[in-house]
C-alpha cells in the first residue's frame, strides 16, 4: 500500500503532470523538442484541470444512473459503510480520528439507519502506519457522535475491492445476500462493481450528488478544489477500468 500510494500521489494528475514536466526538463537534451512542447502542454492541462468548466461535469459523470431504489424482491438486509481517510490529530494526547470525507459518509449512514433499523457494517483498514483502521474509527464515532450502533467491524481491507470482500465474506456468515451501499456517489460506480464481484446484491445509498448546472462564465475561474476534483474522477474512471478486468 505505500508503493501504491507514493506511485499515484507521483504519477497521478495534478501532480503527475509537474512530474512529468521536470522529468523532461531533466532527462532530455535543452535543444530536443519534446524539451519544449511537453512542459508547455503540461502547463496548459494542469491550467485546464483548475477550471470548474472540466472538474465539475468530470465528477457528475461518475454519479448518472446510480441504482438508488433496491430490487423489489431483493431488499437490502444491512448497511456497509465504506470508510476514506482519516486525520491524525496532536495536542496533549495525540491520535487520530475520521477525516472530512468519512464524516460526510458517516452522517449520511446514520440517516439511513436512523430511518431503516437496518444492522451496520463498517469497513475500511489501516490507511496510516501506527494508526487505527477507518473501521475501528467508523465505529466509535457512529456510536459517540450519531448514537447509531455498529454490528459488524471489518479493519483488514486496503481498499475498496477488499472492502467488497472481507464484508461479504462476514455478511454472508449471517445469511445477508443484499445491502445498501454507503460511500461518496463519485466512489459509487467503482463500489458497486466490487460489491457484484464479491457477491452481494447492492443498492446505492450515495452522500449528495455533486452540481451538475450549465456552466457561467464563473467555471472559467481556476480553483483548487478542481485539482482535488480532477484527481478523485480520473482516480475512479482508472479504477473503474481496472476493476472490470479482475
Amino acid at each position: 500500500m505505500g508503493l501504491k500510494s507514493l506511485l499515484l500521489s507521483l504519477l497521478m494528475p495534478p501532480v503527475g503532470l509537474v512530474t512529468l514536466a521536470l522529468a523532461t526538463l531533466l532527462l532530455l537534451p535543452r535543444r530536443h523538442r519534446l524539451a519544449r512542447i511537453l512542459p508547455a502542454s503540461c502547463l496548459v492541462l494542469l491550467l485546464a484541470l483548475s477550471l470548474p468548466l472540466v472538474s465539475d461535469p468530470l465528477l457528475a459523470s461518475l454519479e448518472t444512473g446510480l441504482p438508488t431504489t433496491p430490487p423489489a424482491d431483493a431488499p437490502p438486509q444491512a448497511i456497509v459503510l465504506l470508510g476514506a481517510e482519516i486525520s491524525r490529530t496532536g495536542g496533549p494526547a495525540p491520535g487520530a480520528e475520521v477525516g472530512r470525507l468519512t464524516l460526510e459518509r458517516l452522517r449520511r449512514a446514520a440517516q439511513l439507519a436512523r430511518a431503516s433499523g437496518l444492522p451496520v457494517l463498517v469497513s475500511g483498514g489501516v490507511t496510516q502506519d501506527g494508526q487505527p483502521a477507518v473501521a475501528t474509527l467508523m465505529a466509535e464515532s457512529l456510536t459517540r457522535d450519531f448514537q447509531v450502533p455498529v454490528r459488524w467491524v471489518e479493519p483488514n481491507s486496503p481498499d475498496t475491492w477488499g472492502n467488497a470482500q472481507e464484508s461479504a465474506r462476514i455478511l454472508r456468515a449471517a445469511g445477508i445476500r443484499s445491502v445498501w451501499v454507503v460511500t461518496h456517489a463519485w466512489h459509487m460506480r467503482r463500489a458497486l462493481l466490487a460489491f457484484d464481484r464479491a457477491g452481494l446484491i447492492a443498492t446505492a445509498a450515495p452522500t449528495p450528488l455533486d452540481r451538475d448546472h450549465a456552466p457561467t462564465w464563473h467555471d472559467l475561474l481556476p480553483r483548487i478544489a478542481s485539482w482535488h476534483e480532477t484527481y478523485w474522477a480520473l482516480h475512479e474512471w482508472i479504477g473503474l477500468a481496472w476493476y472490470r478486468l479482475r
